[in-house]
C-alpha cells in the first residue's frame, strides 16, 4: 500500500517506521519545516516502571523492547538503557518505595540504600535515605530522534518526507495540501498531536482528548556523568503504579509544598549526550494556557535537583513550554478512531507519547491490517 502519515512528531514517525518495515510506501507530511511540538519538548524518557497495571504497562514494556531494537539500527537516536532512580528523603517517601519494590509485578524495581544509590550514580551526593531503582527505564535524544529515524527510513527507497505543508482536504484518493498539491495514498493516518483543529476537527468533530501544558528547562553541562535518570519522590504522586496505602499516607502526612502543588510538579532529570541536564516538569490543564513561563517552578526544580546532587545545579541555559494531547478515556493508551473510509486519527497518548509510540504504531498497523 501507499500510506500517508500526517504529522512529523515521534508518533507519526513511528507509524512511518512500522509501515516501511512492513513493506509499504510512505509519504510523511508535516506542516512545519521540522517537528516543534511535544515530540521535541520532552525528556526523551522511555519510562516503564510507573505505568498503570494492565494494558498501559504492557504497551510501555513492549515499546521499550522496540526502542532498543531501533536503537541498534539507528545510533543517532541516542538510545541508552540507563534505568532510573526515584530518590527518597523521608520515611513517608521510603514507605512508598518499599511498597513498590514489594509488588509481585515484574517492573524491574529494586529498593536501594543510600550507599547503593551513590554507588550506582556517584553524581548524587546529597542527603537522602535511598532510592527506588528501575532497570527497565531508558532514554533517547528527543531533539534528534525524528531526523535520525527519517534518515534511516529514506534508505529504504520507499519513504518520502514532505515538510512545510498543511493538509487542507481529504479525498478518496488521499489528501490535498495548502499549495493545492494532491498526495495520493490508500490509507491516511493523522498523527497531529495537540493540533486538533482545522481538518482534524472537520473530520473527527469533538475528540475525547485534552491538552496539557508543561514547563521544562535545560542546564549547561554537569561536568560529570549522571549514570541514570533521576526523579524525586513527588513523582510517586503522578504515576499510577504507586497508588495504594503508602501513597495515601504520603499525601496525607507530607503534602506537596505550595509551589509544587499549584504547578502539579515533579522533578525528572535526565542527562543529554552533551552533558547538559533536562529538568522538569509542571502540569497545567485549564485552557486558555498562559503564553509565558513562570519562574517559581524553575526555582523549585533547581532547589530539589541541587539537594539530590549535593551541590548547586548548573546554570539553566534554556527554558521552554510545551503542549501535548492526552486522551480523557483512562482505559485507553491513545485515542485511535476511524474518521473517514480511508483515514484514521491517532492522538492523545499524553505523557506516554515518547515512551509508548513504537508500540502504539505497531498496534495501529495490526488494527489496520497493514
Amino acid at each position: 500500500m501507499r500510506i500517508l502519515i500526517i504529522g512529523g512528531g515521534v508518533l507519526g514517525t513511528q507509524h512511518a517506521w512500522q509501515a516501511v518495515e512492513r513493506g509499504h510506501d510512505v509519504v510523511q507530511i508535516e506542516r512545519e519545516p521540522e517537528a516543534r511540538g511535544a515530540s521535541v519538548r520532552n525528556f526523551g524518557l522511555v519510562w516503564v516502571g510507573g505505568r498503570a497495571s494492565g494494558p498501559e504497562l504492557e504497551t510501555a514494556a513492549r515499546a521499550r523492547v522496540l526502542w532498543e531494537r531501533i536503537g541498534e539500527r539507528v545510533e543517532g537516536i541516542g538510545f541508552r538503557p540507563n534505568g532510573s532512580l526515584t530518590v527518597v528523603r523521608t520515611e513517608a517517601e521510603l514507605a512508598v518505595a518499599e511498597a513498590a519494590a514489594a509488588t509481585t509485578e515484574d517492573r524491574g524495581f529494586k529498593l536501594l540504600t543510600a550507599a547503593e544509590t551513590r554507588e550506582l550514580n556517584p553524581a548524587l551526593r546529597g542527603d537522602f535515605l535511598g532510592a527506588l531503582w528501575c532497570d527497565r527505564d531508558a532514554a533517547v535524544e528527543p531533539r534528534v530522534a525524528q531526523p535520525a529515524l527519517r534518515a534511516e527510513l529514506a534508505k529504504s527507497g520507499r519513504y518520502t518526507w514532505v515538510p512545510g505543508r498543511e493538509i487542507r482536504d481529504l479525498t478518496d484518493r488521499g489528501v490535498v495540501d495548502d499549495t493545492g498539491e494532491t498526495h495520493e495514498g490508500d490509507v491516511v493516518v493523522l498523527c497531529t498531536g495537540a493540533w486538533t483543529g482545522g481538518l482534524v476537527k472537520e473530520l473527527a468533530g469533538p475528540t475525547p482528548v485534552r491538552r496539557v501544558r508543561l514547563q521544562m528547562a535545560q542546564t549547561e553541562p554537569l561536568g560529570e556523568t549522571l549514570t541514570t535518570t533521576v526523579a524525586d519522590a513527588d513523582s510517586f504522586r503522578y504515576y499510577p503504579a504507586y497508588r495504594g496505602e503508602a501513597l495515601d499516607g504520603l499525601n496525607a502526612g507530607q503534602p506537596q509544598g505550595e509551589i509544587a502543588a499549584v504547578n502539579k510538579m515533579q522533578l525528572l532529570m535526565v542527562q543529554r549526550l552533551d552533558g547538559s541536564l533536562t529538568i522538569g516538569d509542571t502540569h497545567e490543564y485549564d485552557e486558555p494556557f498562559s503564553f509565558d513561563t513562570t519562574e517559581d517552578p524553575y526555582d523549585h526544580l533547581a532547589e530539589v535537583a541541587g539537594a539530590l546532587l549535593g551541590r548547586p545545579l548548573p546554570r539553566i541555559a534554556r527554558r521552554w513550554a510545551g503542549v501535548y494531547a492526552q486522551t480523557t478515556d483512562t482505559s485507553l493508551i491513545v485515542h485511535r478512531a476511524r474518521v473517514a473510509d480511508n483515514a484514521w486519527l491517532v492522538t492523545g497518548p499524553g505523557g506516554r507519547g515518547m515512551t509508548c509510540s513504537p508500540a502504539i504504531a505497531e498496534d495501529t498497523a495490526e488494527e489496520l491490517s497493514w
